[in-house]
């Protein structure tokens, strides 16, 4: 090229770049459209503001010359780079499945180190967009130690910089650690899948006949194993609801989440609440209706609305601000606490905590889930988890009691012992060691044993402990909660509280990390 001129040189460059652009074969581009999916540029463009992708590495290529790769296309499968969401910097790196299977080699994890070093030194979210086939097999060994790289870059960027995956196609074997070491995956239902071994292994080591969708699609995951955090039915639709998920997010842990104009009244009134509580305490109702009530514009973003559904938890503003709320779900198993509703709410603690985002719980719960079930599976482990949670968590807390509180369950769901800054009840709050029926068995047994009829003399004592106990008065009269509330006034009461917190500082003592029990 010594006596090219600068034009040819130019033209040169434009051949190359034109060949990245085009990298998967015409075949592979129209498979990927025949299965529904977009392309790995079609995605990012979907994704970023128009106009706002820098790319990274187009013309990085793979040096694996002796594993037998014949061709050497640009961009090595990956696609990097940064650009804009809603005006606000991210980094991104999209799997490209038409080239090489989107598999993973040396320079394609080259490529993902250097843009989640960047992220993390720029303090950006990080979003991976994932279609591809796992390690590649040709380059053996080395394939598998570029996913170590990635895996200790997840672990260095937790808890600093957001980090989203997007599951769009297959994502297999190893693959799947990194997102699982993210704080939100997000999939697609029958287009992306995620397991550590396929349907044929699992049937060949444990002889079980298994769909693909059934042991790694986007419902599984969603309901079973608690993997996927938000499904949607298109492409589309999982790439908007990752725009509305960072409008909830700081770009990173040193910065307060985004705040709007709010549009709804911080001082209006939510009478619905009276009616929404059933006239027995027995009867169930649906949690998220409080909660959208309370919130601006009944907002919600649900977090895992289809796992462990008897705690509810998600993303909503008050008076233009992010908070993060978890409430347990009288519809769903009375609202207890099991081992599963335990590690949900745990993780959403500690990423509302990790992200500065304030927190409102609202509690009406009945217990622990008994049984040998729960008790082998750990229960007392897991439940430990959010305990652990929330008495780890510095950011803004408000506990609201709406119904029952009874014994650990209450403790455990952000009560003022625990370190929650403000405590609300209603009047129909019951906080007690455990429910009337349950304690009044334990207290008079004898009493009703002997009694003439003892079933009546129960239901005596049962109203009594219920008029005695089962109320807020005597927890408010020690300050286990700061103020009884007419519920209508929940909203502008909890708002308030927020505004009173917003500059609270709290220091944690000086630690490697403490032993969360796991």
């Amino acid at each position: 090229m010594a006596d090219y001129t600068m034009e040819q040189r130019i033209e040169e460059l434009e051949r190359r770049k034109q060949e990245a652009l085009h990298a998967g074969t015409e075949r592979s581009i129209e498979r990927q459209h025949e299965k529904g999916k977009l392309l790995a540029r079609e995605r990012i463009e979907y994704l970023l503001d128009s106009g706002s992708f820098n790319e990274l590495d187009m013309l990085a290529r793979h040096r694996a010359h002796e594993a037998g790769l014949e061709t050497r296309p640009y961009t090595d499968g990956v696609i990097t780079g940064w650009g804009t969401v809603d005006g606000r910097q991210v980094f991104v790196f999209s799997q490209d499945f038409t080239v090489m299977g989107g598999a993973l080699g040396e320079v394609f994890a080259e490529k993902i180190h250097k843009v989640m070093d960047l992220a993390l030194s720029t303090g950006s979210p990080m979003i991976g967009l994932n279609d591809g086939a796992g390690a590649r097999i040709q380059e053996g060994v080395v394939s598998l130690d570029s996913y170590g790289g990635i895996f200790h870059r997840n672990v260095q960027s937790s808890g600093v910089i957001p980090q989203i995956s997007v599951i769009l196609g297959p994502c297999a074997g190893g693959a799947v650690y990194s997102p699982a070491m993210t704080d939100f995956i997000f999939m697609v239902k029958e287009k992306s899948h995620m397991f550590i071994t396929g349907p044929d292994v699992v049937k060949t080591v444990t002889g079980e006949e298994v769909t693909l969708e059934e042991l790694g699609g986007a419902t599984s995951h969603a309901s079973k194993s608690g993997v996927a955090t938000f499904v949607s039915e298109s492409e589309e639709e999982t790439l908007d609801a990752v725009k509305t998920l960072l409008s909830f997010l700081p770009s990173n842990n040193l910065e307060s989440p985004p705040s709007f104009e709010p549009t709804d009244d911080p001082e209006r009134l939510c009478p619905e609440l009276a009616e929404i509580m059933p006239q027995s305490p027995n009867q169930p109702y649906d949690m998220r209706q409080i909660i959208e009530s309370i919130l601006d514009d009944g907002n919600f973003m649900e977090y895992f609305p289809s796992w462990a559904q008897s705690i509810v938890c998600g993303f909503g503003h008050l008076d233009g601000k992010v908070v993060g709320v978890v409430g347990n779900q009288p519809l769903i198993l009375a609202g207890v606490l099991d081992i599963e509703s335990s590690s949900k709410a745990a993780r959403f603690v500690r990423t509302c905590d990790a992200f500065n985002i304030p927190l409102l719980t609202l509690v009406d719960v009945p217990g622990f889930l008994p049984g040998v079930d729960q008790e082998y599976g750990g229960i007392i482990r897991h439940g430990a988890k959010l305990l652990y949670a929330y008495c780890e968590a510095t950011v803004p807390r408000i506990q609201v009691i709406t119904r029952k509180a009874y014994g650990g369950a209450y403790v455990v769901m952000d009560s003022k012992s625990v370190g929650s800054d403000i405590s609300f009840a209603w009047p129909t709050a019951e906080l007690a060691v455990m429910g009337p029926q349950g304690a009044v068995e334990i207290i008079h047994r004898r009493e009703i044993q002997s009694a003439a009829d003892p079933e009546q003399r129960k239901n005596e004592l049962v109203d009594d402990y219920t008029e005695r106990f089962a109320n807020p008065y005597i927890a408010a009269e020690r300050g286990y909660i700061d103020d009884v509330i007419n519920p209508a006034d929940t909203r502008k009461k909890v708002i308030a509280g927020f505004a009173a917190l917003h500059k609270k500082r709290e220091e944690l003592p000086q630690r490697k990390h403490g032993v969360i029990p796991l």
